[in-house]
């Protein structure tokens, strides 16, 4: 049985998950707690209907109750698969999204909490789904009854993951209890997990960083979880910070945002007596990893003890599970300055500048890369994982060319559920062609991001084929003369607009509609040009890179950027 199931059969008494509070404390459950209570769910759960190898959707703010089902699903050998709850997008938008969820995902049973149990509904039925959601019961704690039901075995897949917020067509990940227990080993190793370690997130449960590096990864080691909204860390984030002061949580994950947000936020003074000394490992990752904002936090907390050597940055991504690489434990993690525009793909990259956290001053904008190690050789306790970047061709390229990476191993995850298909990011023989650019350098694998049909902004995926219709709409161009590209500048993620169209009013239209979807932190780009500006292949399909390479190297004829944002705001 797998270590992310079988806890249930053992649980801690003396170790659990710590849930913030709205009124600044915490609640404790410990896993004996939450084991009892998810057999109790799992047995209300198989009472109305689900069968081992059914789909469970989870859609539940942070919390005990929301762990329960989860756990709950499982114990009734189901798939789960946590959805994110209402939050501050308008119902229309939502109910979009999570409409679309369901319809693929195809749950037997939709689990809520009673807030939400309204909108919910609402999505179940312009999903097609049948039925009314089952609302979690306020009395999921209480023992109710002699004895306790039995964990049912359940089907392959432990969890469908689908990419959390992202806008387009859902594309749900099918993650196997095998993807799991594989991507748990390389976890460990790149944490160095030892006994008596706790970690503190702030992360959703329906991202994949938050559910599976923190939630699962804690309860198939048992160890104690400080567990807050994002809601919650947005508004106080020193009282995440205050989880890693001595004795409590050792071991975090989040994005780089987060340091940047934390050294934006807090004074000096808030600081004052935090001992973070303790605080060992802080994996970053779920976007391109900012080293201004890591080196801007760490001169911050050089008073606490805080050490820069507990960053590790890691590449990752749902479709391989979670993890992929990280540096070594113990090493400042490396960082380099490439030339960016020379930058080519397929062709070598010529290396600026190199240093360690720390050595250099890394202004923000400055474009230092950070490095993200290289699967460990062997790996700890789970099969061979590679990574090798390709060509155009899908053949392996040298060192310090650029190109697209690839990974193979036990973690890759068992395909798109309902048999749909990626656009960069896809499945062929066994291998996650992943769409992100990146090279290796000095035995380091330094990862630029998306290759054109894609972005990450903090977590979120947003597809570019959705922003084409958002685009062509908003603009009036038609949808046939816009082409939306994911690029990646200086480390940063950005967009490009290539419409077939004389210079206009359209172009400023196009700019201000996009910062208005994606937020301040992406370089957008708006190019006009002459019919046949947007090149397609045979079938007719986009050649999204092919585009932004030749409008990087002025091969685009015709083409003239119209308007730019190349900083915040």
């Amino acid at each position: 049985m797998s270590p992310f199931i079988s806890w249930i059969d053992a649980p801690r008494a003396d170790r659990g998950v710590h849930v913030a509070d709205d009124a600044g404390g915490w609640r404790h459950a410990a896993w004996s707690e939450l084991a009892a209570a998810a057999r109790r769910v799992g047995a209300r759960l198989a009472e109305a209907g689900v069968r081992p190898g059914d789909v469970v959707c989870v859609v539940m703010p942070s919390g005990h109750p929301c762990l329960a089902a989860v756990f709950g699903a499982w114990a009734a050998g189901a798939t789960v698969s946590p959805l994110v709850p209402p939050s501050f997008q308008p119902e229309r938008e939502y109910l979009a999204h999570i409409g679309a969820v369901l319809g693929q995902a195809e749950p037997a049973l939709v689990v809520t909490a009673a807030e939400f149990e309204p909108i919910v509904a609402k999505a179940m039925a312009e999903a097609g789904r049948p039925g009314r959601p089952w609302v979690m019961p306020d009395d999921w704690r209480s023992p109710g009854g002699d004895g306790l039901p039995q964990v049912r075995p359940g089907g392959p897949i432990a969890l469908l993951q689908f990419t959390s917020g992202s806008t387009g067509e859902p594309r749900g990940v099918r993650v196997s209890w095998r993807n799991l227990a594989a991507n748990l080993a390389l976890i460990k190793h790149i944490t160095t997990w030892r006994e008596g370690d706790a970690f503190a997130s702030w992360l959703p449960l329906y991202h994949d960083m938050g559910l599976i590096g923190g939630l699962f990864f804690m309860a198939a080691t048992q160890g104690d979880l400080w567990l807050m909204r994002p809601d919650q860390f947005i508004r106080d984030p020193g009282r995440w910070l205050g989880c890693f002061d001595a004795g409590r949580a050792t071991i975090t994950a989040s994005p780089s945002f987060a340091y940047g947000y934390l050294t934006r936020r807090l004074r000096p003074e808030q600081l004052e007596g935090l001992d973070l000394s303790r605080w060992r490992i802080a994996v970053v990752g779920a976007e391109a990893v900012d080293a201004a904002a890591l080196e801007g936090f760490a001169r911050f907390a050089e008073g606490t003890g805080f050490s820069r050597a507990a960053f590790r940055p890691a590449y990752g991504l749902a479709e391989n599970t979670l993890a992929v690489t990280a540096p070594p434990p113990g090493r400042v993690a490396r960082v380099i300055r490439p030339d960016w525009e020379s930058l080519r793909f397929g062709e070598p990259v010529r290396v600026l500048e190199s240093a360690v956290l720390g050595e250099a001053p890394l202004p923000p904008g400055s474009g230092w890369l950070v490095g993200h190690g290289l699967p460990p050789h062997p790996p700890a306790g789970g099969e061979p994982l590679g990574v090798r970047v390709v060509g155009e061709d899908g053949e392996p390229l040298p060192d310090g060319c650029l190109g697209e990476l690839v990974v193979t191993g036990t973690s890759v995850a068992e395909g798109y559920h309902g048999g749909r298909e990626g656009s960069s990011t896809r499945f062929a023989d066994g291998a996650l062609h992943t769409g992100d650019g990146g090279f290796v350098h000095d035995g380091e694998l330094y990862v630029l991001g998306r290759m054109g049909d894609s972005i990450k902004l903090r977590g979120r995926t947003v597809y570019v084929e959705d922003l084409d219709a958002k685009v062509a709409a908003g603009t009036g161009l038609g949808r046939g003369r816009v082409a939306v590209v994911g690029t990646t500048e200086r480390g940063r993620a950005g967009v490009a607009v290539f419409a077939e169209a004389d210079p206009g009013g359209w172009a400023e239209d196009a700019h201000r509609m996009l910062r208005e979807l994606l937020g301040p932190e992406p370089v957008i780009t708006v190019v006009a040009g002459p019919r046949g500006l947007i090149r397609r292949t045979s079938s007719g399909k986009i050649r999204r890179r092919l585009m932004w390479q030749g409008l990087r190297a002025g091969r685009l004829e015709g083409a003239a950027v119209v308007a730019r944002t190349d900083r915040p705001g």
